[in-house]
């Protein structure tokens, strides 16, 4: 796996489960108004799994918002652009798990309500 270099959001933890030629499974934690921001991958898909929430996945084009409770689990494709936090910016934390591809992390512009 291609790994580019990228800014990484300040958060208050990350712990790799797993990081193989074909897939990484990582827990984030993030804690009370803390985020992941916009962004996109052109390879990757994002799977993500509430262990700790709930908490917020958005995404735009097309326009969504997943808001999930510990035990559930949402995808993202690639390319397309999505954000994620707590509901109402609360502590949260979640298992995400990305398989082959390039790893890249595409800031988007814009703000929260992008």
């Amino acid at each position: 796996m291609e790994v580019r270099p990228y800014q990484a959001a300040e958060i208050a933890g990350r712990e790799s489960v797993m990081e193989g030629e074909d897939m990484r499974v990582t827990v984030l934690t993030l804690d009370a108004g803390q985020c992941i921001p916009w962004h996109f991958h052109t390879e990757i898909t994002d799977s993500f799994v509430c262990l700790e929430g709930p908490m917020v996945v958005e995404t735009r084009a097309p326009r969504a918002e997943h808001v999930l409770n510990a035990g559930e689990r949402c995808e993202v494709p690639p390319n397309v652009a999505h954000y994620v936090h707590g509901l109402n910016d609360g502590a949260f934390k979640f298992l995400i798990i990305q398989g082959v591809g390039v790893y890249d992390n595409i800031p988007v512009g814009g703000d929260r309500s992008a």
